[in-house]
């Protein structure tokens, strides 16, 4: 048993624990956004992953306008921009990821309101943020972020929820946990067979669950040391679905519901017509036929569906990892701490 598996194993408490203590701080979230237009998120790595899945979800259920920021206009273009209308939202596992923590510094010296998304409450984002939403993930010891992300993932959910008018998400949440359990038993050994004889490999999502396309493929990469792309399947279409063919190995990772399954479908049955070898995950039973192997998803709605969607990616992950005889607790060349820039302090902990 490696440290990824355990943690993984973790995930169903530690989103159940980050739910229950975050869910009270609603109203408080609420009283931080008053009167703030636009959402920015900043983030780095598997956070900017999980970025993406809370613009998505703010904007296609809340209706706020969000976007992900750069944080080198703040850390190294150092421009100063009016953010007095703008909420920002900074995602660190550590807290303590120096461009992160100054681009949060940045933000609030123009303006903006200030809400830090962390797995430490001793960290300098919590302490410098208007409001910390302190996840309950634990301490993770294996590099790949596996539980301190759904956690994250519960953190924008309960973000959402605040500044929907009812209590939509909130009620959808409850479910969550069991859901995220109910992965953990997937048997991933033919999407791992399929994985395994990969030549080159394209990961692509759409929507509210392209977060989770894009943590695949960046679990991939950095566990198993494969290459991996990382597109929507819209900029798929606009060019680089040129190169696919028999040499490619796509994994199409779908909601079980919403606008996006459709086309999620009728592309997963194209890449296979070209030839490529597909890999799904989640859908419904027509996307999963049209796959080699598939791995099912969670029985949850589309806008929560990320919270447990990436669990049986993490487990083929994991297991692919150990197949090619890899260590998935320490890949190669990385370790738990990172900064973005080498001259810039060694503050600890992972993004």
């Amino acid at each position: 048993m490696t440290l990824m598996a355990d943690e993984i194993a973790e995930q169903p408490v530690a989103v159940a624990r980050t739910l229950e203590a975050l869910l009270p701080l609603r109203p408080e979230v609420r009283r931080v956004a008053a009167g703030r237009r636009l959402l920015l998120f900043v983030a780095r790595g598997s956070s900017d992953n999980a970025a993406i899945y809370g613009r998505y979800l703010l904007e296609a259920t809340v209706g706020v306008t969000a976007a992900l920021a750069a944080p080198s206009i703040a850390t190294h273009y150092r421009r100063e921009r009016d953010l007095s209308d703008a909420l920002v939202v900074s995602l660190s596992q550590s807290g303590r990821t120096e461009e992160i923590v100054e681009t949060q510094r940045w933000a609030r010296r123009c303006g903006a309101a200030t809400l830090a998304v962390t797995n430490h409450a001793d960290s300098p984002l919590a302490a410098g943020a208007d409001l910390a939403l302190v996840t309950r993930a634990g301490d993770e010891r294996a590099v790949p972020a596996t539980k301190s992300y759904t956690a994250q993932l519960s953190a924008l959910a309960v973000l959402a929820s605040s500044l929907e008018d009812g209590d939509t998400l909130a009620k959808e949440l409850t479910a969550v946990p069991d859901a995220v359990g109910s992965m953990l038993d997937t048997d991933v050994e033919a999407v791992v067979d399929v994985l395994a004889r990969a030549r080159e490999t394209l990961v692509t999502g759409r929507g509210i669950c392209l977060g989770t396309a894009l943590e695949t493929g960046l679990k991939l990469e950095e566990t198993c040391l494969r290459p991996v792309r990382g597109l929507s399947y819209a900029d798929l279409r606009h060019g680089p679905f040129a190169v696919v063919d028999p040499d490619v190995t796509a994994v199409v990772v779908a909601p079980g519901d919403g606008p996006l399954l459709a086309p999620l479908t009728e592309l997963t049955e194209q890449l296979r017509d070209r030839g490529a070898s597909v890999v799904g995950i989640g859908g419904d039973q027509r996307l999963r036929a049209a796959c080699h192997a598939a791995l099912p998803g969670p029985g949850l709605t589309e806008t929560v569906a990320p919270l447990a969607l990436v669990v049986p990616a993490q487990l083929a992950v994991e297991s692919l990892a150990r197949r090619l005889g890899l260590d998935p607790d320490s890949p190669r060349g990385l370790s738990k701490v990172t900064q973005t820039d080498p001259d810039q302090p060694d503050s600890g902990g992972v993004q």
